[in-house]
């Protein structure tokens, strides 16, 4: 009995995807509820599993070809794990009178991986793969061809190469949404700079105890996001955002988290942020950090928001003027922490500073507005215990 398999029905938002990847090949053995195939679109990658034990049949949609909601892809011969009877014999032949191997054999490699090996002329048996499930990612190819070494007949020392790569839909969606932002609000960045002592110094006291009462470490984020919605809740403009000719304002404070993922940026939406504790708030981050890690991040995940908190001092930024996440009005900037000298009491002494940067759209903020707004944060986090008291 054959199985049709069809791309998941799409998100209300989204007309098209593209076949990412197929992690089987006509004839392979296939398990129920085992990943087929993965669907890109411009906000998420889904995931199409096997709905039924049997054996891939054709597949109609290759990789990098656009599909539609709910279009059929391949199918599957329900109820057998064997190899049918006439694919069994073509290897016999094959064995018999082996094929010419083909260029850059792209059993394990998206289309764009396929390119980057073709033009360099390498086999994807001879390269190491790093990515899930045995594929080969560019940076895989990048290394073999970084730590390989080539005649001077099949690649001349010294070559200046060129490579084209096309965009993901979700690397040319995040690159359509920052430009729109950057064309139709009014950006401006403001900045201060923080003493995070205090918060690294209750860290330190009671991180064992939280971990071992909550089962989530704790991190500077949950400071952050609990001090960002008590200034939210005294500047609503910050929290607000434009629709039309009207000022939205938001009883509630939704906070997207930015994360990195290995398809690019995404930013998913921790809920009521304001009613959470600093417990719920970690789990929450970690479990978003997990999906985006396992390409699991949905388009609920990442839907609405009202404010935005990036830290690029993760990946060790010292200053940055962030672009706002649409239609957001506002969002924050971290960067690493760094000793630094500074005056105190008229000593000059060395304290653990962070920038912080709040880039705000300017329709709909004042800039006195958003310069007190970075400056309640700033006043919770050099004494947490506002936090607790809510002052």
């Amino acid at each position: 009995m054959s199985v049709e398999i069809k791309v998941p029905v799409l998100p209300e938002s989204v007309s098209d995807a593209t076949v990412a990847t197929w992690h089987k090949k006509p004839g392979d053995s296939v398990a129920q509820d085992e990943n087929l195939v993965d669907i890109e679109t411009d906000k998420v990658v889904l995931e199409v599993v096997s709905p039924c034990d049997g054996v891939l049949g054709d597949i109609i949609k290759g990789d990098g070809e656009t599909v539609l909601s709910e279009e059929l892809i391949g199918s599957i011969t329900e109820g057998s794990s064997a190899a049918p009877k006439d694919e069994a014999l073509a290897k016999i032949e094959a064995v018999a009178e082996p094929s010419k191997p083909t260029k850059g054999d792209d059993a394990k490699a998206g289309p764009a991986v396929r390119r980057m090996l073709d033009a360099n002329d390498i086999k994807s048996s001879d390269v190491s793969a790093s990515g899930s499930k045995g594929q080969i990612t560019r940076t895989d190819v990048e290394n073999h061809l970084n730590g390989s070494t080539t005649s001077s007949s099949s690649k001349p020392s010294g070559a200046r190469t060129v490579e084209r790569v096309p965009m993901s839909r979700l690397r040319s969606r995040i690159a359509e949404r920052l430009v729109s932002a950057q064309q139709t609000a009014a950006i401006l960045t403001t900045f201060n700079e923080v003493n995070m002592q205090p918060v690294m110094s209750l860290r330190t006291k009671y991180k064992d105890m939280f971990e071992k009462k909550h089962g989530v470490k704790l991190g500077f984020m949950s400071f952050f996001t609990k001090a960002v919605t008590e200034a939210l809740k005294e500047f609503p403009a910050v929290n607000a955002s434009i629709d039309g000719n009207e000022i939205v304002y938001h009883g509630y404070c939704d906070i997207g988290i930015a994360v990195s993922s290995p398809r690019g940026l995404v930013v998913p939406v921790i809920r009521n942020a304001d009613r959470m504790t600093m417990a719920e708030v970690e789990g929450q981050i970690v479990e978003y950090g997990q999906k985006a890690k396992n390409g699991q991040i949905t388009v609920e995940d990442m839907t609405g928001g009202t404010f935005t908190i990036s830290n690029g001092g993760v990946f060790g930024s010292l200053m940055s003027t962030p672009i706002l996440n649409p239609p957001q009005s506002g969002i924050l900037g971290m960067h690493k922490i760094e000793q630094r000298a500074v005056v105190e009491n008229g000593e000059i002494v060395i304290r653990p500073m962070m920038y912080l940067a709040l880039s705000y759209d300017h329709r709909i903020i004042d800039g006195s507005e958003s310069v007190r707004f970075l400056v309640k944060v700033k006043e919770l986090l050099e004494d947490p215990a506002r936090l607790v008291l809510a002052v």
